[in-house]
């Protein structure tokens, strides 16, 4: 089987490691095992171009709602309690 350039397997990279991450500091490489993607060996300025690009939206609950965001909220879902199906109040 021949793997896409840029692709190596776990074998491949304990046998010729400094060729494949050379090749790592100019694209990102692939490294299968068992014939599947497992890793991706890529140059640090583009991991952390990545890094930086990445959703930094977090998780919250009611509990942790700011009281003002909360009383939006609450007045948003009384409005729309109070009107019937045509969005009339």
């Amino acid at each position: 089987m021949t793997l896409p350039s840029g692709t190596y397997s776990t074998s491949d990279l304990s046998r010729k490691s400094g060729d494949i991450i050379a090749e790592a500091l100019r694209r990102p490489v692939t490294i299968t095992q068992r014939n599947k993607p497992r890793l991706v060996l890529l140059a640090i300025e583009d991991y952390q171009r990545l890094r930086h690009r990445a959703d930094t939206r977090t998780v919250g609950t009611l509990e942790t709602m700011p009281n003002s965001l909360l009383a939006e909220v609450e007045d948003a879902v009384t409005a729309y309690a109070s009107t019937d199906e045509s969005g009339q109040p």
